[in-house]
């Protein structure tokens, strides 16, 4: 029987350890467009490291399902990485601790309709995980010449579930 985590809400204190979380909160930093748009300012600490640049990718991810068996995380050691989904359809992001260059207990956090997340540069974390179609996911990561990815195959896997 693998090791089991249960999945909860994505929240911005849970989440801090290892990003930030995007999203519409109570207050706005100010009105803009002839006082038509709030605008909810620097939400995200983007980093994209010496010799790199910020780059804007669409990702389409085939749906997974909870039970959710979390095989693979990785990390990108030279720039931070924000997932921000397209539709209102729900997915799952994963995360885990660093443990002297491995990574530690994963947590799994569901996201509510709007939430995006920006994961501070090293931070480990699972693959993009839709929950329904379309899987659709706006990507904004560090584009340079270096290797910037490093994955960990988890052996035993560890089964999430809701």
């Amino acid at each position: 029987m693998p090791a089991r985590i249960t999945a909860e809400p994505l929240t911005a204190a849970a989440f801090a350890p290892f990003g930030d979380v995007l999203e519409v909160t109570e207050s706005y930093d100010k009105l803009i467009n002839a006082g038509m748009c709030e605008r909810y300012n620097d939400r995200a600490q983007l980093d994209f490291g010496p010799g790199g640049r910020a780059g804007i990718s669409i990702f389409r991810a085939q749906p997974r399902s909870l039970p959710y068996t979390l095989d693979l995380l990785e990390r990108h050691p030279e720039g931070s990485q924000a997932f921000v989904s397209m539709s209102q359809a729900p997915w799952m992001v994963i995360v885990a601790p660093d443990e002297d260059g491995h990574p530690g207990v994963p947590r799994a956090f569901l996201c509510a309709p709007g939430q995006a997340v920006n994961f501070h540069r090293g931070t480990w974390h699972g693959v993009l995980t839709p929950l329904a179609e379309p899987g659709l996911f706006a990507v904004i990561d560090r584009i340079g010449d270096t290797a910037n990815l490093e994955e960990v195959t988890l052996d035993p896997p560890i089964l999430i579930v809701s």
